[in-house]
């Protein structure tokens, strides 16, 4: 009878202490973005085809981004310097024709990489106006350059897309890419 007592004390004092580590826990981060691949959907230009994929969940639901590298087109003194390069390099122009900078752009990092990311609003063809967010950095003389647009947020677009470029599988593909392989 005392082991019976004493192992239904243990589970009482085990399913309390439980229950109270549950209620002190912080709350589940929420649900992060998912990233699925999509075959590149632009004409062939001077430059590689990059790669395109699409956001399912998290803020940017629906956010298309598109990256790609550009070997040997930086300034390799400064890199990404201003706002002007970004809006010169970051392929919006092949998502819409018309696009309008609507803030300033922040110095931003991808890997070890640094440049600058800033928001847009595109005009798109249906004449429907979406966000998005240009993103340029610069390794030595090479330039990887990335495009998200979506109907979200562009400042949630911007935090997911550079947490996705921050996956180890996307800098693998990144430094492969910059270096012609």
């Amino acid at each position: 009878m005392r082991c019976v007592a004493a192992i239904l004390a243990a589970v009482i004092a085990l399913g309390a202490s439980g229950v109270g580590a549950y209620q002190l826990a912080s709350q589940p981060a929420p649900i992060s973005a998912h990233w699925r691949e999509r075959a590149w959907p632009f004409p062939r230009d001077g430059w590689p085809a990059g790669r395109a994929f699409r956001c399912e969940g998290g803020g940017c639901d629906g956010a298309e981004l598109y990256v790609r590298a550009k070997r040997g087109f930086c300034n390799c003194d400064s890199g990404v310097a201003d706002d002007d390069e970004v809006d010169r390099v970051a392929d919006l122009d092949l998502i819409a024709p018309r696009f309008t900078a609507t803030a300033p752009g922040e110095v931003v990092h991808v890997g070890e990489m640094h440049g600058r990311a800033r928001p847009y609003e595109l005009a798109i063809y249906d004449g429907a106006r979406h966000a998005a967010i240009g993103i340029a950095v610069s390794r030595r003389c090479d330039l990887f350059v990335a495009a998200a647009q979506g109907r979200g947020e562009a400042s949630a677009m911007q935090r997911a897309a550079l947490a996705f470029l921050e996956t180890q599988e996307m800098k693998n593909w990144v430094t492969a890419a910059l270096d012609g392989m």
